[in-house]
């Protein structure tokens, strides 16, 4: 039982999985030097890039059948979009042949547009189909733990996410919902 995973796991991008927000801190037009990977420059060289643990958690998250989420209440989701087109996540530790892939491909939806959290994970719901008592969301904001209202599990990271309050949010999710999902027996 140790090892479920609810149906979606969801992040918010800004202080979530990088040190910025979008629409505000930077300013296009971004570039990629030449064999960079988890990094992106914008037109006055400030850098986007993944926390340092979340390239880790994207791989982990892969390897299962969960449905990964960005989930962003961001002014600017071309931005959004574009960063995350354009920063390339690094293979897997052990796959040194792997190619380095754009980090839009590890995400299966993406709701990026400015309003309400509980918005996104309607839309989410409905796209997929999945409870929401099934998904698991990281945000750096406590306002947002409104999501909580229609059952998905909120878990804050106000430093962002690292492999640790990565397993307190799992943790927190297996502990809300004992009984084994996802063909765990």
């Amino acid at each position: 039982m140790a090892h479920r995973f609810p149906k979606l796991i969801a992040f918010d991008l800004d202080y979530t999985l990088w040190d910025l927000w979008i629409d505000t801190h930077v300013t296009p037009p971004f570039k990629r030097n030449e064999g960079d990977l988890n990094r992106i420059v914008d037109s006055h060289d400030r850098e986007i890039a993944f926390y340092e643990d979340v390239a880790s958690i994207l791989h982990r998250l892969r390897a299962t059948d969960v449905t990964i989420a960005a989930c962003s209440r961001t002014h600017a989701p071309k931005l959004a979009r574009q960063a995350l087109t354009m920063i390339l996540v690094p293979p897997p530790v052990g796959h040194p042949d792997a190619s380095p892939t754009p980090a839009i491909e590890y995400f299966d939806q993406a709701e990026l547009y400015p309003g309400s959290k509980l918005t996104h994970f309607k839309q989410l719901h409905e796209k997929t189909g999945i409870p929401y008592s099934e998904m698991l969301f990281f945000d750096d904001e406590r306002r947002n733990r409104e999501v909580k209202k229609l059952g998905v599990t909120f878990c804050l990271v106000p430093d962002g996410l690292d492999n640790v309050n990565f397993e307190a949010g799992l943790e927190e999710w297996r502990s809300a919902h004992p009984e084994p999902v996802h063909g765990e027996e």
